[in-house]
């Protein structure tokens, strides 16, 4: 009888072609970078321009436990992207940093409407961050698009959403809506999600991540999402009894039954209080009942995480193998914005094989 195979380990979880749906620009920059586009644009409100400590800094604001004390560590980050060549930079080392660390898809989002103080109008905030992907993923395995996204406490969302429609052939595959939940429910951005399936584009919307069921209901009756941004809130329609069967409430079966794909972010969740830890995290139960669950880094700097590290710490956390990583990568690239044979051509040609190798030790 064959020793069972060892877990998967985190250098070769990097070797592993990930695919990434749920990760922002402005959450995912590096510290160094942060300090270098301060002293460029003159951006002095930083906490402090040494970068280990800038660093330890962001991930302190992070781990508070509170949405909102993690939203604040993004007035930096944002205060330094004012410029298009900032905008580029930040892009292109994004697109740098998933590639060193295996990912072959990505969609990162961005919100345009906070990056036009410094006198950008919308369509060269996009300009800007399309080039930079475009630079930095050029020789690379890593095909990435954007999502342009809406902050759901302001009034921009129409205008974000056509921004999304006349940029789609060009690099940005969808929309999304973000920010606090909490009094700022979908349907208040019900003109722009409408806007988008007449345009037969495709939008996630960031719900159940601070705020409960009504936020997903929404999301998905009323505003028709194609994807749910966290979705972690789900769990409080889910039940388990004494004898530990788990009994599903129509809102969720009705996620699980049409496939709804949830953006999940485990490290994010526990950092703002959505989750208690990552073994009390959703992820654990919802796989089980073979939910499309993704596995995503939410702001990589605030976080201190990669993708690579994300799935290092379910594997550590629940026990996953290759087949785990695996499926959960399938499940994000079925459930990716562009075209179904572009789709389809990832799995095939570039994830089954390079699981296969990895699986038989290669």
């Amino acid at each position: 009888m064959s020793a069972p195979a060892p877990p998967p380990s985190l250098d070769a979880i990097r070797r592993a072609p990930k695919v990434l749906l749920h990760d922002h620009l402005d959450g995912g920059l590096r510290p160094a970078t942060v300090v270098e586009l301060a002293d460029e644009v003159g951006y002095d409100a930083l906490p402090t321009v040494a970068v280990d400590k800038l660093a330890t800094w962001f991930r302190g604001g992070a781990h508070s436990g509170s949405l909102v004390r993690y939203l604040e560590t993004f007035s930096h980050t944002v205060g330094v992207m004012q410029t298009a060549d900032a905008l580029a930079r930040v892009a292109r080392e994004c697109a740098e940093d998933l590639a060193a660390d295996g990912v072959v898809y990505a969609e990162v989002r961005f919100a345009p409407e906070l990056h036009v103080e410094g006198g950008l109008a919308l369509d060269a905030v996009i300009e800007a961050v399309l080039d930079g992907f475009r630079a930095g993923s050029a020789g690379t395995g890593l095909k990435i698009r954007a999502l342009v996204t809406a902050m759901r406490h302001a009034a921009r969302s129409l205008e974000i959403a056509e921004a999304a429609v006349r940029w789609r052939d060009r690099g940005v595959v969808g929309f999304d809506i973000a920010g606090a939940e909490a009094g700022f429910p979908p349907t208040r951005h019900l003109d722009a999600f409408q806007y988008m399936q007449r345009a037969n584009g495709h939008y996630t919307i960031h719900a159940g991540e601070a705020f409960g069921l009504p936020s997903i209901w929404e999301a998905l009756q009323w505003c028709n999402a194609d994807r749910l941004g966290h979705g972690v809130r789900i769990m409080d329609d889910i039940a388990i009894d004494p004898d530990g069967e788990v009994i599903l409430g129509r809102l969720a079966n009705y996620v699980r039954d049409v496939r709804v794909p949830l953006e999940m972010c485990p490290t994010s969740n526990v950092d703002t209080g959505a989750c208690v830890s990552i073994a009390e995290h959703p992820i654990g139960l919802l796989r089980r009942l073979h939910f499309r669950v993704t596995v995503n880094t939410d702001n990589r700097l605030m976080s201190g995480v990669t993708l690579s590290s994300e799935f290092a710490t379910l594997v550590d956390t629940f026990g996953y193998g290759w087949s785990d990583i695996s499926w959960l990568t399938v499940n994000a690239m079925k459930s990716a914005f562009i075209p179904f044979d572009q789709r389809l051509a990832i799995i095939n040609d570039v994830i089954k094989p390079g699981f296969a190798r990895l699986r038989s030790g290669g």
